[in-house]
């Protein structure tokens, strides 16, 4: 039976991370994961994430994000791989104020701002027509505000998890791939890991499979937890120079108060514009997800969302992908101990907002392994909030 101080079940943004921050502090430490990680079955792919410092989900994530930027540049500086593009970022909202939610988060623009305050985090204001003469490229109704942060930008998620890996086993990890966890068994001195190929006992076994959690611990996980299939599209640009990360910035616009009037995008990397919703209507198995988006889909993102509003975007879809959010009920994460077992840490429900974190998190959770306490306050990521609602 292979042993370890450190079972790490899981390797996308969340398990790559801790991995890497267990194995650089000394831990003999095995990773595993179902797939070949990084892939594109759940939910740390599609070429590019949004980092932003100012984060209107609360006060308590700031830490978090800052802190995982120095990260990226410090894994910058090891690889020599491009992963954090600060190209700056523009959250547009209406002068009115909205009550739809973003990320469990109503009038999310105004939020940003006073957390930028807080903090004291380089941005700027604009009403819309300094939003327009900035970028053109957004067609405005003329009621908006703008909150630009110079320092907000792209994540390469794919590049972020393999120079993680990589870190990880050149200071000496064990990386299982295509082993799927079945069990996950507490012991008085140690926890067992089962996969479909071996048995596996460490010290602790730290959990962060995102949308196979709920099936993997079952018990309050699964009834707390709900997975979604998110669409990401990339369209053709009509002047593919207007929409270089020189000129257009990664963005999210809230134009209503539905619960879905919001979309996000980024500038071209490779071969189209990429845009996105989210979706939490319908939940999905992720091992049965619809991988192929339909025609009608991606006619009703461009129409609800695109046509109006980036006129220089054509409604011809290069391409398209899936991904998955695992989310909690007040869409915030869970970074604690099994309640039945204090050998087991699960931190994977990112709710939609985990990757630009997860540096940040999987040193915390590395912290707290390795001498029980972290640096970065981690109650509010308890699952005994949802003992007190």
């Amino acid at each position: 039976m292979p042993s370890g101080d450190v079972v790490v079940v899981g390797l996308g943004a969340m398990g790559s991370a801790t991995l890497s921050q267990l194995a650089r502090r000394g831990a003999r430490v095995i990773g595993i994961d179902r797939f070949v990680p990084p892939h594109d079955l759940g939910s740390s792919h599609g070429e590019s994430r949004i980092t932003r410092q100012a984060v209107a989900e609360g006060d308590e994530y700031v830490p978090f994000v800052l802190r995982s930027h120095e990260i990226w540049r410090e894994l910058e500086a090891e690889t020599g791989d491009s992963l954090l593009l600060p190209i700056g970022g523009l959250l547009l909202g209406r002068e009115r104020g909205t009550s739809a939610e973003h990320h469990g988060q109503p009038d999310f623009v105004r939020r940003t701002i006073a957390v930028a305050r807080r903090h004291r985090i380089e941005h700027e204001l604009m009403d819309a027509t300094e939003i327009g003469k900035r970028f053109p490229q957004f067609r405005l109704a003329g009621d908006e505000v703008g909150y630009h942060e110079p320092g907000a930008g792209i994540l390469r998620p794919e590049s972020c998890i393999a120079a993680q890996l990589g870190r990880a086993r050149a200071h000496g990890a064990t990386i299982r791939t295509g082993e799927t966890v079945v069990r996950v068994t507490p012991g008085p001195s140690d926890v067992e890991v089962t996969t479909d190929a071996a048995t596996y006992s460490a010290a602790v076994a730290v959990i962060t499979t995102g949308a196979w959690l709920p099936a993997l611990l079952g018990g309050p996980f699964a009834k707390l937890l709900r997975v979604y299939r998110q669409v990401l599209y990339w369209f053709a640009p009509e002047d593919a120079p207007a929409f270089t990360p020189a000129r257009f910035p990664i963005f999210i616009w809230i134009h209503g108060d539905g619960a879905n009037e919001y979309f996000y995008g980024f500038p071209m990397l490779s071969d189209g514009i990429k845009l996105a919703t989210e979706q939490f209507a319908e939940t999905v198995d992720p091992d049965r997800v619809p991988r192929d988006v339909s025609a009608a889909e991606i006619t009703a993102m461009y129409e609800r969302h695109v046509r109006d509003r980036l006129p220089g975007v054509s409604g011809r879809c290069l391409r398209s992908a899936t991904c998955l959010y695992t989310t909690t009920p007040d869409s915030r994460f869970i970074i604690d101990r099994h309640p039945d077992a204090e050998r087991i840490i699960v931190a994977s429900p990112c709710s939609g907002h985990g990757f630009k974190h997860s540096a940040a998190i999987g040193e915390a959770i590395a912290e707290l392994v390795v001498t029980g306490r972290s640096r970065f306050d981690l109650t509010p990521f308890s699952l005994a909030r949802f003992a007190r609602s």
